[in-house]
């Protein structure tokens, strides 16, 4: 099982030159689940993951990974613990998949350390693991947007780090991966005990899988917790402005929402 790592913001500002995007933010992730941010587009949900990932530095109050300042840590020293899927990251100029997977190795190799039959099954299993090791071969930029994803997850996945954020993981996959790269990162929660936050932007499937919830408007934390206390019809409306039913999901159990929309905003209520 994973070490738990804790990895928190307090009164965390974040912004793009003078624009504030994200005001006195205090979150903890809570360690060994599987903690979804969501909210409306330009809420901050994927700024509030760079600040986490230290790749976007807080203007006011800061980013403790261990207790330690994260920003004041070695590149090394976080990325042996702390693994990142950026939103549309960009892959070198005809790399091939496997090299591409290959490179989340990196934190793992010190000045004098080889590539070992280590690093190659850590790939191997990346790659079995987003169903992309037929593709291993494959120059990146010749790959649809879907098979695209999937390498990339398969590289955050090679790093093999406690803690994993993901900005929308999900992006240009058809329904199909999406329920299988939310499975995985189920998987890697409840059999290895990482840590796993992601951006979603389906609401019911961040409801299924999350065992923490994030809900966020304007840059501020408006709930938190698990998700059938959170997707409330009360916070779907503060949130994302929409009118809405809050059923039971048949399959898991967990909250389901249901868009009203005005052409059926007189229509019977749900039982």
């Amino acid at each position: 099982m994973s070490v738990d790592h804790q990895l928190l913001a307090a009164g965390m500002d974040l912004g793009y030159g003078d624009r504030k995007v994200v005001s006195d933010l205090n979150l903890t992730i809570p360690p060994g689940k599987l903690t979804v941010i969501v909210g409306a587009n330009a809420c901050g949900k994927s700024t509030v993951l760079r600040g986490l990932a230290r790749l976007l530095s807080p203007t006011k109050g800061a980013v403790y990974l261990d207790g330690k300042p994260i920003h004041t840590m070695s590149t090394r020293d976080v990325a042996t613990v702390l693994g990142v899927l950026p939103q549309s990251p960009i892959a070198p100029d005809a790399i091939v998949v496997a090299d591409l997977v290959g490179r989340g190795r990196y934190p793992h190799q010190g000045w004098f350390r080889r590539w070992t039959p280590e690093d190659d099954a850590a790939v191997a299993e990346a790659l079995r693991a987003t169903d992309t090791l037929e593709l291993a071969d494959r120059p990146v930029d010749e790959l649809s947007g879907g098979q695209r994803q999937r390498v990339w997850i398969a590289m955050a996945l090679a790093q093999q780090t406690d803690l994993l954020l993901l900005d929308e993981p999900t992006t240009f996959l058809d329904i199909n991966h999406q329920v299988e790269v939310l499975d995985l990162l189920t998987d890697l929660v409840k059999n290895s005990g990482r840590t796993v936050a992601v951006v979603l932007h389906d609401l019911n499937l961040a409801c299924r899988y999350a065992d923490h919830i994030v809900a966020m408007k304007a840059g501020r934390l408006v709930a938190e917790g698990r998700p059938a206390e959170v997707m409330t019809e009360a916070v779907v409306a503060d949130v994302f402005g929409m009118a809405s039913r809050v059923v039971i999901d048949p399959v898991s159990d967990t909250p389901m929402i249901i868009p009203i929309g005005r052409h059926h905003v007189h229509a019977r209520a749900f039982a």
